[in-house]
């Protein structure tokens, strides 16, 4: 097997570090101080703003798109590397360089199941970075683990749909420029078939009937780079037929379709993630003394690093395998792997950092730091794209059937 990168992969790695080095780590602290003097949390930052004109002359723009057309055409093998070494700074660096999500997520929909007309309208402006989007799918009032509990009523009257149904924590809904939802709800909800009961539709942020009810916090932050999390109903909102994506009953299909990258994509931060943990670990312990000696000489502390470097060698062979089969037998046959990585690599990054902010003490939990930040949005992935148990009674399922 040869685990090198290939050469296209190798150029970009070297652009995409030294982007980082000079500009992105440095940007974190002056964003900070920037956000503290805006009216809202979730309102444009100058030097963000600064840095995704940089990445594009650098042609450091919408890396995760493999279609050629549309984005940079690399496969999720190539994209792996550089993902990571975005989720060192996963609230700026995906932002910057155009591959946040929900947007992520959203432009791959409108590229795969979008007609001409929904891409020169949505599609255009969201890979040109001039708007951002948001994915209503989540619901407070069922269990959304299972999607086909979902309750969101899409009525045909006419020639418009009619939209009826409260979400939450709706990524991307709480920037300014959120212009578009794509909202997943029943167009049948008697059908026989529970998967082919859901669809989903375009809905225009300034749709009458489309409320923004409030914000919705994790573990006390705003998340304001993904453009915060909102609650949002949806009361007779009348939107075109031609809004709809695809066909009436494909919205379950294409939400598996969506979810599918965007599991790989959140491992693939994840790792870089924990690398900048293990980077956060190491300076430390070799910086503080504590009982007449170095941190670094404590045999408690030199295991938490041993250990947090065999594991993120194993998450990261085995997301890099998962993007290869992905690449070469597509979505649908690296099944069990895509499930495989999302179980294992927020829990083991959750780990990590747990252990990283126990070596930083109270400076681990304070803003001084990004560990309880990245804690937050590790922890949280554990719950995303279908919490752990989901993907565990799945896959253990598919294991099974071998032996009935």
């Amino acid at each position: 097997m040869d685990f090198a990168f290939d050469a296209r992969t190798e150029e970009l790695r070297a652009k995409l570090l030294a982007f980082m080095d000079e500009y992105v780590h440095p940007a974190e602290r002056v964003a900070d101080e920037q956000r503290s003097g805006l009216a809202s949390p979730w309102e444009n930052v100058p030097v963000v703003e600064e840095l995704k004109a940089e990445a594009r002359r650098q042609g450091l723009w919408n890396l995760f798109l493999p279609d050629d057309e549309y984005g940079a055409g690399l496969t999720n093998l190539q994209y792996a590397p550089l993902a990571e070494i975005m989720g060192r700074s996963p609230q700026i660096a995906p932002t910057v360089t155009n591959c946040a999500a929900p947007d992520t997520g959203n432009m791959e929909v409108l590229t795969q199941f979008g007609d001409d007309a929904q891409k020169k309208q949505w599609l255009q402006p969201l890979l040109a970075g001039e708007i951002r989007s948001a994915f209503a799918m989540t619901e407070p009032d069922v269990a959304s683990s299972d999607a086909t509990n979902i309750t969101t009523h899409i009525e045909r009257d006419g020639d418009e749909y009619v939209i009826t149904g409260r979400k939450w924590y709706i990524s991307g809904a709480m920037h300014p420029d959120c212009n578009i939802f794509i909202v997943m709800g029943k167009t049948d909800p008697d059908g026989a078939d529970i998967r082919r009961q859901q669809s989903m539709v375009l809905v225009p942020r300034d749709t009458p009937g489309v409320t923004i009810t409030r914000a919705m916090r994790v573990f006390g932050y705003e998340d304001h780079y993904h453009g915060g999390h909102a609650e949002v109903v949806f009361d007779h909102a009348r939107v075109p037929v031609s809004n709809l994506i695809g066909e009436e009953g494909g919205g379950f299909a294409i939400a598996q379709a969506r979810l599918g990258p965007g599991r790989i994509h959140h491992c693939m931060r994840l790792i870089g993630m924990a690398e900048r943990a293990i980077e956060l670990m190491c300076r430390r312990a070799v910086s503080r003394d504590a009982f007449g000696k170095a941190l670094a000489q404590q045999g408690v502390v030199q295991n938490w690093i041993a250990d947090a470097r065999v594991a993120v060698e194993q998450l990261r062979l085995l997301v890099l395998k998962t993007a290869w089969m992905m690449d070469t037998v597509g979505n649908r046959g690296a099944h069990t792997e895509i499930q495989a990585i999302k179980i294992a690599t927020p829990r083991t990054v959750v780990g990590i950092l747990d252990r990283a902010i126990q070596l930083y003490g109270a400076g681990g939990v304070s803003q001084d730091s990004p560990l309880a930040e990245l804690y937050a949005g590790a922890r949280t992935l554990m719950i995303a794209d279908g919490p752990d148990e989901v993907h565990q009674r799945s896959l253990a399922r598919r294991e099974l059937k071998k032996y009935r």
